[in-house]
């Protein structure tokens, strides 16, 4: 009952966001980028995000959120860097930074790993310490 004041204070942000939009000739391309995003978020995303959770969920206890962070870090700054990286909006970019979008996706591919890398460290240092005091 308390989340129904929340809810229509968010319809009406998002109402006064699009009343921007009212009049505007890209209006209806901005409204269908927003019910396919809603769409493909909803019927493709998060089925296929659940899955690999409950395939993560498989391993080990210990192991499971020693991949989630890495895995969510390289997701949320993939949708980040996603111009950058598919080289979307180059000559914008170059008119604005005078430099090239080539060296986003080996950056985020470095980024990557590096947190896959920290991400493993740390559970190695997990498993030394744990196995160093069972054994005390």
């Amino acid at each position: 009952m308390k989340r129904i004041p929340l809810l229509l204070a968010c319809f009406a942000l998002a109402g006064y966001a699009a009343s921007f939009l009212w009049g505007d000739p890209v209006g209806l391309t901005v409204l269908l980028w927003f019910a396919g995003a809603a769409v493909v978020h909803d019927l493709v995303l998060f089925p296929l995000g659940a899955l690999a959770d409950r395939a993560l969920t498989r391993l080990p206890v210990r192991v499971v959120n020693h991949v989630r962070l890495p895995l969510l870090g390289a997701g949320l700054t993939f949708l980040l860097f996603l111009p950058g990286i598919i080289r979307q909006g180059g000559a914008t970019h170059l008119a604005a930074t005078s430099l090239s979008q080539q060296p986003y996706l080996g950056r985020w591919l470095w980024l990557v790993a590096a947190m896959f890398a920290v991400s493993g460290l740390s559970y190695l240092v997990r498993l030394l310490t744990s196995s160093s005091r069972r054994g005390c």
